[in-house]
């Protein structure tokens, strides 16, 4: 149980970590605007869908958890 209790307090870093960034940083300039997002505009609709922001996250996101234990 200790050790669920420590992965916890860890996430809960981590997700306090990301909000102080996502606050003072309001928009990541790169993040969002990437080739491969589709973004498509008509008279009163709007459709935004960030393919290739979301293949970059989950890249970065897959290599930090494979070396995570490895340390």
């Amino acid at each position: 149980m200790q050790e669920i209790g420590k992965t916890l307090i860890i996430f809960g870093i981590i997700l306090i970590g990301v909000g102080v960034l996502l606050t003072f940083f309001n928009k990541i300039p790169f993040l969002g605007k990437l080739p491969g997002d589709i973004y498509i505009q008509k008279k009163n609709f709007t459709f935004y869908f960030p393919l290739a922001t979301s293949i970059l996250i989950s890249i970065i996101l897959s290599l930090i958890f494979w070396l995570w234990p490895r340390r």
